[in-house]
C-alpha cells in the first residue's frame, strides 16, 4: 500500500504560526480603529464645544448680521461664495460648477440686440478661496473687438474695468485688456479710463479670455490683500463692435444707476463679526460665522496643513524604515479603506441652521480628512446664523499611520523571524525523526533478525522524540529477549526431551529383551516416568504461552493477602512435610487489588524454586512487609546463591541456572518468568537478592496496596 503523504510537519507549525501572527495583528488593527474612532469623536465634540463658545458671543447680535458696512441703497448686492478648491485661470470654466447657480444677470438679457447703449448683457459669478476673490463675467457680444497693440489707449476695444479703494483707501482703476483669445492683460489706468499710469501690467490681477458661442468669458483672479478696509470693489463690461472707429458701444456696469464710477460689489463679510472671532486666538481650524441666508459674514483662520516632504529613498537609513517604504502602499491600501466618504458642509449647516447642532466627518484627496462642526446662532427665539468650524485630523492620522505601521511592521518581521525558527526546528526535528527512524529500520536486518538490542540515538532527551527513542528501544530489547527464547527454544527442548526420550527408548528397547516381569514392570514404569516428563514440558510452555491472554480477562478484587498468606503456609505445611514453613513480618491485615488463584500460583512458583534450591528439613520463610504505597510478598531459603550477572535474567523464560537435580524434577526454566508476568498484571515487580550472611536468597515480589477512599483523603490531609 502507498504511503498516503500530507502536509509535513514544518509546513503545519508554518502554518499554525502565520495565522496566530495573523489574527493577533488582526485584532490590534481593530484595536486602533475604536481608538481612532473614540479620539475622532473627543475632537468632534471639542470642535462642537468651540462653536458652542463662539455662538454665545455672537447671540442676540442681530446688528452684526443686518447692518452691512458700505452697502448704499439701491446696491445690488453681490455675494462671493466661499470654494472648496482654488479655481485654474485656464478658460476652461469647468470648476466653476459649485457657485455658477449663484450667478446674476447684468443688462437686458431678454433682448438680443438692446436699444438701449448702456445695457450690455453679461452674467457674473464670484468666489472666494484663501484670500482671493474670483470671478468669471460670461459677455454676450456678436461683433468682438480686440485691442490692437501699437494703440496707446485702452479703451478702444472690447474690455473689463475694476474700481476697488485699495490699502491707502484712495480710488483704484484696473482694465483687463485683451488682444486675443487667452491670457488678458491688466493696467492701472486714469481717471478718464483711456491710458495706463504704469507701463508694466498689473501682474497681480490674472485673467484669461475665451470665445463663446454668443460672445465671450473671461475669468480674473484679485486678491484682497489689494483692498483696502472697506473691502469693495465695482466692474463694467465695455462693449465696442467696430473695429475701424473703435467707438465704445455700451458699458454696463453692477449698478443699476447710470453712474459708472460707483461701486457695484460689496464683500457681504462683516468686520465686526471678524474682530470678535479673531479675538479668541483658535488656532489649526477655520471659523466662519454664516448667516441665515448662507453667506459668510466672516472668515478666520486655515485647517490646512502643508503636506510633508516625501523622504527620499535614500534618506531611509534604518532597516526598519526600509521595510516602512517598500510597504508604503499597503499603508495607503489599508488607509484608504478608513476612510471617510467625501461630503459637503451642506448638510452640517442646513441643521445647525434648523436649530440642531451637528457635525460629521469628510474626506477628500486634496484636504484630508476634515471635522466639520456647526452651532446654531440665536436672536429673540430667531436662528439668524450659524458658526461653522472646520479642522482636520492630521495629527490623528499621523498616530494612525504610525501606529499602523508599527503593527504590519512588527508583524512582518516576527513573521520572517518566526518562518526562520519555524524552518530551522522543523529541519532540526526531521533530522532527529529521520536519524531515530534510520537506526530503528537498521537494528533489523533482511530476514527479521534484530541487530541490535537497543538504540543510541535520541535517548537521552528529554523530549517526546527521546520518550519514543525509549520506547522503541525498550521494544527491540524486549524483542531481543523473545528472539532469545526462540532461539534458545530447540537447544532447551531438545536438551530437556532428550533425557526422558533416552530413558523412553532405552526402556523400550530393555523391555523388548527382558522376560521378567519384574524387570518389565520396572521398565514399562520408567517409560510412564518419561512420557510424562515430555508432557509437563508440553504443559508448561503451553501455560507459558496463554497465561497472558489469560490475565487480561479475570477479573480482579481485593482481598486480605495477610489471610491468603496464612492459609496458604498450612497447606505447604501439610504438603511438603520434608521442609519448615515460617512467616515472618506484619501480623494485621493488608488489602491489594488482585486475582486470588494467581497469586497462588505465584507463591506455587516460589515455593517450589525455594524447595528446588534448599535442602530437605531445611526453614523457608514466607512473610509480608509494607511502604506508604506498596506491599511486599518474599520468599527466602537456604541454598545456593545466585551470580551476579543472573540476578536479572533468571526472570526471563526458559532460563535455569541448576547445576544439579538431586530429586530429577523438570527445571524448564519457566517458574520465575510466570511470576514476573503475574507479578507486572498486577502492576507489581519482581526481584531477587542474595541474603546478607551469603547463605541463601530472598525473591520479592511488590504489589500496590490497596487504600479506601477515606485512608486516601487522611493521607492528603496529612500532606
Amino acid at each position: 500500500m502507498d504511503a498516503v503523504r500530507g502536509p509535513s510537519l514544518g509546513t503545519k507549525l508554518l502554518i499554525l504560526m502565520s495565522f496566530a501572527l495573523v489574527v493577533i495583528p488582526w485584532f490590534s488593527y481593530l484595536y486602533l480603529s475604536e481608538m481612532e474612532d473614540f479620539l475622532v469623536d473627543s475632537q468632534a465634540n471639542a470642535q462642537l464645544l468651540a462653536a458652542e463658545g463662539i455662538s454665545t458671543l455672537l447671540n442676540g447680535r442681530t446688528d452684526l448680521f443686518y447692518e452691512l458696512p458700505l452697502s448704499p441703497e439701491g446696491y445690488e448686492q453681490l455675494y462671493a461664495h466661499p470654494l472648496q478648491k482654488p479655481i485654474r485661470i485656464d478658460g476652461r470654466n469647468n470648476d466653476w460648477e459649485e457657485v455658477l447657480e449663484y450667478s446674476i444677470g447684468f443688462g437686458n438679457l431678454d433682448i438680443k440686440e438692446p436699444t438701449n447703449p448702456g445695457l450690455n448683457q453679461f452674467n457674473l459669478a464670484l468666489g472666494e478661496h484663501n484670500d482671493q476673490i474670483y470671478a468669471l463675467v460670461t459677455v454676450k457680444d456678436e461683433n468682438l473687438v480686440f485691442r490692437d497693440r501699437n494703440i496707446l489707449r485702452l479703451d478702444l476695444s472690447d474690455h473689463l474695468r475694476i474700481t476697488f479703494t485699495g490699502q491707502d483707501e484712495t480710488v483704484k482703476r484696473v482694465t483687463l485688456t485683451m488682444t486675443e483669445p487667452g491670457v488678458t492683460t491688466a493696467y492701472l489706468i486714469d481717471n478718464d479710463w483711456r491710458y495706463a499710469i504704469q507701463g508694466e501690467p498689473e501682474n497681480r490681477i490674472p485673467g484669461f479670455m475665451a470665445i463663446k458661442e454668443e460672445g465671450y468669458a473671461v475669468e480674473f483672479r484679485i486678491p484682497l490683500e489689494l483692498l483696502g478696509s472697506s473691502r469693495q470693489f465695482g466692474l463694467a463690461v465695455v462693449d465696442v463692435d467696430n473695429s475701424q472707429t473703435r467707438a465704445i458701444e455700451s458699458i454696463t456696469g453692477t449698478l443699476p444707476s447710470a453712474g459708472r464710477e460707483a461701486y457695484g460689489l460689496v464683500l457681504l463679510k462683516s468686520p465686526e463679526v471678524l474682530r470678535i472671532i479673531e479675538g479668541l486666538g483658535y488656532s489649526g481650524a477655520n471659523i466662519q460665522v454664516i448667516d441665515a441666508q448662507r453667506r459668510v459674514r466672516a472668515e478666520i483662520g486655515s485647517y490646512e496643513s502643508t503636506p510633508k516632504q516625501a523622504e527620499s529613498f535614500l534618506s531611509r537609513q534604518s532597516w526598519y524604515n526600509l521595510i516602512s517604504y517598500a510597504l508604503d502602499p499597503l499603508y495607503n491600501l489599508i488607509e484608504a479603506n478608513l476612510r471617510a466618504s467625501p461630503l459637503t458642509d451642506d448638510e452640517v449647516i442646513k441643521s445647525s441652521l434648523s436649530g440642531l447642532p451637528a457635525y460629521q466627518r469628510r474626506y477628500s484627496q486634496e484636504e484630508g480628512e476634515v471635522i466639520v462642526a456647526a452651532h446654531p446662532i440665536i436672536a429673540q427665539g430667531e436662528i439668524i446664523g450659524t458658526v461653522l468650524l472646520k479642522q482636520n485630523t492630521n495629527r490623528i492620522l499621523e498616530l494612525r499611520r504610525g501606529a499602523l505601521q508599527r503593527i504590519i511592521n512588527f508583524s512582518i518581521i516576527s513573521l520572517l523571524i518566526f518562518v526562520v525558527l519555524i524552518l530551522m526546528f522543523s529541519l532540526r526535528l526531521a533530522s532527529r525523526i529521520r536519524k531515530l527512524g534510520a537506526e530503528a529500520t537498521g537494528a533489523i536486518d533482511i530476514y527479521g533478525r534484530l541487530k541490535t538490542n537497543q538504540l543510541r540515538a535520541e535517548t537521552k532527551s528529554g523530549d517526546e522524540i527521546g520518550d519514543l527513542a525509549r520506547s522503541i528501544s525498550g521494544m527491540l530489547s524486549k524483542l531481543h529477549q523473545h528472539n532469545q527464547f526462540l532461539e534458545n527454544m530447540p537447544r532447551t527442548l531438545r536438551h530437556e526431551i532428550n533425557n526422558p526420550l533416552n530413558t523412553l527408548s532405552t526402556s523400550l528397547h530393555n523391555l523388548e529383551y527382558e522376560e521378567s516381569p519384574e524387570a518389565r514392570s520396572k521398565y514399562l514404569e520408567s517409560a510412564k516416568r518419561g512420557v510424562n516428563r515430555i508432557g509437563m514440558i508440553v504443559q508448561n510452555l503451553a501455560d507459558a504461552a496463554s497465561l497472558e491472554d489469560a490475565l487480561e480477562a479475570e477479573e480482579l478484587e481485593v482481598i486480605n493477602l495477610h489471610k491468603l498468606v496464612q492459609n496458604y503456609l498450612h497447606n505447604c505445611r501439610t504438603i511438603h512435610q520434608d521442609r519448615e514453613f515460617r512467616y515472618q513480618g506484619i501480623d494485621h491485615s493488608i488489602k491489594s487489588e488482585v486475582s486470588d488463584f494467581r497469586i497462588e500460583q505465584l507463591l506455587d512458583k516460589l515455593v517450589d524454586n525455594a524447595i528446588d534450591f534448599s535442602e530437605p528439613y531445611s526453614t523457608i520463610t514466607v512473610g509480608i512487609n509494607a511502604d506508604a504505597n506498596f506491599l511486599s510478598l518474599f520468599v527466602t531459603n537456604h541454598g545456593p546463591l545466585i551470580a551476579e550477572d543472573q540476578v536479572e535474567k533468571i526472570f526471563d523464560s526458559m532460563v535455569s541456572i541448576r547445576e544439579t537435580n538431586p530429586d530429577n524434577r523438570l527445571h524448564f526454566g519457566m517458574g520465575l518468568y510466570v511470576v514476573r508476568i503475574i507479578a507486572e498484571h498486577h502492576g507489581g515487580f519482581v526481584k531477587a537478592k542474595n541474603l546478607l550472611d551469603g547463605k541463601g536468597v530472598s525473591i520479592q515480589v511488590s504489589l500496590p496496596i490497596y487504600r479506601e477512599a477515606e485512608e486516601l483523603a487522611d493521607s492528603f490531609a496529612a500532606s
